[in-house]
């Protein structure tokens, strides 16, 4: 982890948009670096495999016993992780991640600045992960443990925006970013 770099961890519910969110940030700002995760979930038929690097679970567990991850945890009886980023010099990590992994990282980099991106609403959060191709079971997984996520990632955020209009949530974001680095400089 590059010392001069600051941290940046999304956060939100599965299907509030942090991927479309992260992927816009880092085009729309040279400075920012995403950190690709890994996951031991299969690859949905909506991805065109650059969200993840998708691992089997045997190759995913052997990175955690040789201590390649930032943060890691297990969600939904899939693993997903960060490995221990190496940012080109000069730009902030923007790490997109499970509030649990989030929790990790903020007990390890305290300086750490954790955003999370909420739904407008319950109804709109459903309609996204149905978008995406989600099957019923997991639409229904995942919105059980919305709510769970959401709480927690309440008590971890230093801010918190609903992505309700996507270019908003952006320029929102990129004025956050600024000012963390305008009080770091």
């Amino acid at each position: 982890m590059v010392a001069d770099s600051s941290v940046f961890v999304l956060i939100g519910p599965g299907g509030v948009g942090k991927g479309t969110v992260a992927r816009l940030l880092t085009q729309r700002d040279s400075r920012l670096w995403l950190s690709r995760s890994w996951t031991s979930r299969p690859m949905r038929t909506s991805e065109k495999g650059e969200e993840y690097v998708f691992v089997d679970r045997a190759t995913f567990e052997a990175a955690i016993a040789a201590n390649e991850f930032y943060e890691w945890a297990e969600f939904h009886g899939n693993l997903y992780g960060t490995p221990i980023p190496s940012p080109p010099a000069g730009t902030d990590v923007l790490l997109e991640i499970e509030v649990q992994g989030a929790a990790q990282i903020k007990s390890r980099h305290p300086g750490a600045t954790v955003i999370l991106l909420l739904p407008p609403s319950q109804i709109e959060l459903e309609s996204r992960l149905r978008g995406r191709g989600d099957s019923d079971d997991h639409v229904q997984l995942r919105l059980t443990s919305a709510a769970t996520e959401t709480t927690v990632g309440r008590d971890l955020a230093d801010y918190v925006l609903i992505n309700e209009d996507l270019e908003t949530t952006i320029t929102d974001l990129l004025g956050i970013l600024e000012n963390v680095r305008q009080s770091r400089d």
